[in-house]
């Protein structure tokens, strides 16, 4: 992973919010990994108690750093984790404390 990338995801992660988002998702796909259902967005917002107009800004933010993907599901919106971009993140982050 080049030094560009992996500051973009960094600097995705650094917003509080978005990190929270992201991490009610990353909670979500665990769970829905186990029982088989979707992740819808509409879902996870209402915990974080933010307008859907700051939701979308922070999605976009966080799929353009390459942490989730998105997909519409007729009116509603699911997120995944890309848990590729987080093993690469983890990987150069850990190959300094060896």
């Amino acid at each position: 992973m080049n030094p560009a990338k992996l500051s973009k995801i960094l600097k995705a992660l650094s917003n509080q919010t978005r990190l929270e988002l992201y991490l009610q998702i990353a909670r979500q796909n665990e769970a829905d990994f186990d029982t088989g259902c979707e992740c819808f967005i509409t879902d996870i917002v209402g915990s974080l108690n933010i307008g859907a107009p700051t939701v979308s800004h922070h999605l976009k933010e966080l799929s353009n750093a390459d942490l989730i993907t998105t997909e519409r599901k007729g009116k509603f919106l699911t997120a995944t984790i890309n848990k590729n971009t987080i093993k690469e993140a983890i990987a150069v982050l850990s190959e300094s404390i060896k």
